[in-house]
């Protein structure tokens, strides 16, 4: 008996075994069939390239299985139902929605571009190389999906006696001027604007050009006649004892042009430079008596008549007002800048405790107290003789700060280097 159960047990044995063997047998050759069954895929999802094996049927199920959910707007290369084959290459495009304004009016638009001019061109808004976009048009399109677009336009422009139509966008006329390459000078102004109003279609920039001058006008004088009595020379006879010398006077006037037409004259002053010579006539009062021994002399007065000056135009000649250069002088080169008594953070108060901003008419400078002491009288070259009233942090050494009123006088001046002499 005991052989008889050893034999029906490993019989068992050999079975379980047989039946183990052909499940692992089964098995395998179920996962290399199912294996051998995928499809090999390439994925392009967003710019960013992945391989993937699949057993996927079509295109929209393998996206399935990438947990790629797919939207109205998304582009997808080649069709959601195409059939997955080996070796497939798919691409998919998420949609964005992305906000364009122009000129202030928005719209929006769903678009797979990246590229401003691209996205541009999809929705049809054309660009021309006057307008102001806040993106290069060959740049990607930022974090925030928005494109802003100023239009441009035209607007008249007079500068002096000059016209022309230039483009612009909606600026100020500061920055008009700016972009424009036009600097006023001090008396200088444009008409009916504030350099901070802002441009529109409508809009015409006057500019009026201002050209103060100094106008010095030579003229002659005329002499006096000065008679005198000559008892030696026979009565009713004249003789010129001393000719006469016209004189040369000079009249200053300042004279204020705008557009190159005269505005203004205003005599400054008066100078004789060689004053007349009086012209000297001898007057006879000799007389010839017939038959008398003796001769009586008959009293004559000198007769000056009164002659009055006549004006007569000389040569002109016409210098820059404020270009007169002291003589003398402490001379040498400095660093000069320019700076408002409006400045932002500044009180309009100079280090001296003068009111600039009450005093527009004076001529000031900041100065370095070691190198030009407060109080110095100082010629500047290009500016005129202005008095050392204030100092600056970033005035050390041989720099200086000119005052001027307005911020765009300033930016014309910018950084220069000038000849200065401290007169005392």
């Amino acid at each position: 008996m005991k052989h008889l159960f050893l034999g029906s047990l490993r019989s068992k044995q050999t079975v379980i075994i047989s039946i183990i063997s052909l499940v692992l047998f089964v098995s395998v050759i179920s996962f290399v069939l199912y294996q051998g069954t995928k499809k090999s895929v390439t994925l392009d999802a967003n710019g960013e390239t992945i391989e993937v094996i699949t057993h996927a049927k079509t295109v929209e199920q393998l996206l399935q299985e990438q947990n790629i959910d797919v939207e109205e707007h998304d582009k997808i290369s080649p069709s959601l139902n195409t059939k997955i084959v080996n070796g497939i290459a798919i691409s998919w495009e998420q949609g964005k929605e992305v906000t364009i304004s122009v000129d202030g009016n928005r719209s929006k638009v769903w678009t797979t571009e990246t590229q401003v001019k691209d996205i541009l061109k999809e929705a049809n808004i054309e660009v021309s190389e006057y307008d102001l976009l806040a993106q290069g048009l060959d740049t990607e399109i930022g974090a925030d999906n928005k494109i802003d677009i100023q239009k441009a336009f035209q607007v008249s422009l007079v500068d002096g006696v000059n016209k022309r139509q230039v483009w612009s966008t909606s600026t100020t006329v500061a920055n008009f001027l700016k972009q424009q390459g036009i600097q006023l000078n001090e008396f200088e102004h444009v008409e009916n604007y504030n350099l901070k109003d802002v441009l529109t279609p409508e809009s015409k920039i006057t500019i009026v050009r201002v050209e103060k001058v100094i106008d010095v006008v030579e003229e002659s004088l005329d002499f006096a006649i000065r008679k005198e009595q000559d008892a030696s020379l026979q009565e009713g006879k004249e003789k010129v004892v001393t000719e006469g010398q016209k004189g040369l006077r000079t009249k200053t006037y300042e004279i204020i042009k705008e557009n190159g037409k005269v505005v203004a004259k205003k005599l400054k002053s008066k100078n004789i430079v060689k004053e007349p010579q009086n012209q000297v006539v001898a007057v006879g009062t000799k007389t010839i008596v017939h038959n008398m021994a003796s001769t009586d002399n008959i009293a004559s007065t000198d007769s000056i008549p009164n002659t009055a000056s006549k004006d007569s135009i000389g040569s002109k000649s016409t210098v820059l007002l404020g270009s007169t250069e002291p003589v003398s002088g402490s001379e040498f080169y400095v660093i000069a800048t320019a700076y408002t008594p409006y400045c932002k953070g500044c009180t309009g108060t100079s280090a001296t405790g003068i009111n600039l901003r009450l005093n527009p008419e004076m001529k000031a400078i900041a100065v370095d107290p070691s190198v030009i002491k407060l109080g110095s009288k100082v010629w500047v070259e290009g500016y005129g003789t202005a008095v050392a009233v204030d100092t600056g942090g970033a005035i050390k050494g041989n720099k200086i700060d000119i005052l001027v009123q307005t911020e765009i006088q300033a930016i014309n001046w910018g950084v220069k280097r000038v000849r200065i002499k401290v007169l005392n």
